[in-house]
């Protein structure tokens, strides 16, 4: 086979909200990390081991702002991309790496706050209707 695969498939919780970056001509990207866990039982002692790899995740454009509005720390996430390793020289003339996962499609799992949201939201939905004097607040909803 002359041909090659560079694809990439995680499902983890990101560890800390979508960072996005601005450019002059419009696009931008976001990024964040995701932790992907691998637990197993160690022979010896019997004790349950996990280990804890961190995945940094680039997204473009509309992607990108879609994940800044809806994902937040603690989510969990399925992607799909690509691996890109960048290297530069540090300030100290060490030579650096950093390998990131370009992602092309991805899909919102399950998250943590999904209860506490929609209860939050109903309960604020509710308060608003009791309240007469506050018709402004639906203005700062989320949808």
């Amino acid at each position: 086979m002359s041909g090659s695969l560079n694809k990439v498939m995680l499902i983890g919780n990101l560890g800390d909200e979508v960072k996005m970056h601005h450019f002059d001509g419009g696009g931008c990207i976001g990024r964040f990390p995701i932790a992907t866990n691998e637990s197993y039982t160690n022979k010896t002692t019997g004790e349950k081991v996990t280990n804890t790899e961190w995945h940094n995740l680039v997204v473009k454009n509309k992607a990108a702002e879609v994940c800044e509005k809806y994902l937040k720390k603690g989510d969990k996430i399925y992607v799909e991309g690509k691996i890109k390793t960048k290297k530069w020289q540090s300030e100290d003339g060490v030579q650096r790496y950093s390998t990131e996962i370009h992602v092309f499609e991805f899909n919102f799992l399950s998250t943590k706050n999904d209860s506490s949201t929609d209860s939050s939201l109903k309960n604020n939905n509710q308060h608003q209707s009791e309240s007469s004097n506050e018709t402004n607040q639906a203005d700062d909803l989320p949808f």
